[in-house]
């Protein structure tokens, strides 16, 4: 009974402490939240979920490569970094450029709903710009590395498939919330309230992916 009780306790821990990991890793504003801001301005509650998604996912293999010690997947983000993080600010550099110089217009009217399998394209990209990010990477090694020694260590599969599905869940819960969030207000928005927010945005992803480029180029010829 008694260790009945201690399994149900430590499924229980795993799950809070995932459901704060996944919130910490998705909250910080970055890349992915100012596209599913803009995402959700433009197409409405199910556009901004879609790009959401696309982070969970990305986050689920961060975690799943922690908590399993998947060393292929950890050994691949280190031997070819500078590729990933390369691919990673060209998306992020033509994403910005896109937001720029496209007339910006609410596709999904504020008083209609889409469909999440209108906005489906979104998905792999918001999976590369987090798997990407070596932000996201790192933070998420640390996160999992520092839970394992707090517990003790994972000790068995479903041990990290709980903390993996606990993770996944607490990054959705945050892309849940900030796309209604969006979504309820985005009918006050005006034209150039609209044209401003696509401005913002379109600078913050053109800066972000900059400073990926250039981060590598100064490893590169140091």
């Amino acid at each position: 009974m008694e260790a009945g009780a201690q399994i149900v306790l430590s499924a229980i821990q795993l799950v809070l402490a995932g459901l704060g990991i996944g919130l910490l890793m998705a909250a910080p504003i970055g890349p992915v939240n100012v596209l599913v801001i803009q995402r959700a301005v433009a197409n409405g509650f199910w556009g901004g979920l879609a790009a959401g998604i696309g982070a969970v996912l990305g986050d689920g293999l961060l975690a799943a490569a922690g908590a399993f010690s998947i060393a292929a997947i950890s050994d691949v983000i280190l031997a070819y970094g500078d590729t990933i993080q390369l691919i990673g600010g060209v998306l992020l550099v033509a994403f910005g450029v896109a937001l720029l110089v496209t007339r910006p217009v609410m596709t999904t009217p504020p008083h209609e709903r889409s469909h999440i399998l209108e906005h489906m394209g979104i998905i792999p990209q918001t999976f590369i710009l987090t798997v990407t990010n070596p932000g996201a990477v790192l933070g998420m090694a640390a996160m999992i590395g520092g839970l394992g020694s707090l517990i003790g260590g994972l000790n068995t599969n479903l041990e990290a498939l709980i903390l993996v599905a606990a993770v996944m869940g607490g990054s959705l819960l945050w892309w849940l919330g900030l796309s209604e969030l969006i979504a309820t207000i985005r009918h006050k928005l005006t034209d150039n309230r609209l044209k401003l927010i696509n401005r913002i945005a379109g600078l913050v992803l053109l800066g972000f992916g900059v400073a990926l480029i250039v981060e590598i180029g100064v490893r590169y010829f140091r």
